[in-house]
């Protein structure tokens, strides 16, 4: 499984990705990313995320003192592995071979977003409600999917390369919440199909 496998799709999270043997402290960042996904910010408890770890939840507060410093830390586990998956992405040797392998990746996903919906626009979309600096620290996750994909556009020589990384990325998150919503994976599977062909008309 590929790091944006596990990313966005999450399951990205999945709290196998810590074997026991690893520190406490990653497996707690592990299990919160899951359990953000699975419950959202607002429902999730550090003895939720414990339990998910298999930390005793005494042991919690000599990594985090607050479920705030836990989501800080998910979230840049979350950077972390989207950055990897972009690294492996550029091994692809042209543009538009990227971007196809892009949706791909995304659409893999599409069982886990039917079930729970984008791990990371779910989290950006929870935490923006909030006035504290956990809303700015979440921005990042949407922002480089799109700083990726206008590189790539802009290589493919579109002068609005911008424009159409926005409008890939908010294609995704659309058909996420759609697929989401109506709990049928083959919605994400059909976008994506679409995604690729509108790529692949690019000049």
């Amino acid at each position: 499984m590929t790091d944006l496998e596990r990313v966005g799709h999450a399951e990205l999270a999945d709290v196998a990705d810590a074997p026991r043997g690893s520190g406490k402290r990653e497996r707690l960042i592990v299990a919160a990313r899951e359990m953000l996904h699975r419950q959202g910010a607002e429902a999730t408890t550090l003895s939720d995320i414990a339990a998910e770890a298999d930390v005793p939840v005494g042991n919690v507060y000599y990594y985090f003192k607050t479920k705030d410093e836990l989501i800080a830390a998910a979230i840049g586990s979350h950077l972390e592995l989207i950055s990897s998956a972009f690294a492996e992405l550029d091994t692809h040797r042209t543009p538009r071979a990227r971007l196809r392998a892009y949706i791909r990746m995304l659409t893999e996903q599409r069982d886990l977003v039917a079930a729970r919906g984008c791990p990371q626009g779910s989290l950006c979309s929870e935490l923006d409600k909030r006035s504290d600096a956990l809303a700015a620290d979440c921005a990042p996750l949407m922002a480089i999917p799109i700083d990726w994909a206008e590189r790539q556009f802009r290589e493919m020589g579109r002068r609005d390369a911008r424009e159409l990384a926005v409008a890939l990325i908010a294609s995704y998150q659309g058909i996420a919440l759609l697929t989401n919503t109506f709990r049928d994976p083959d919605m994400m599977l059909r976008e994506g199909k679409r995604l690729e062909r509108w790529v692949d008309s690019l000049a």
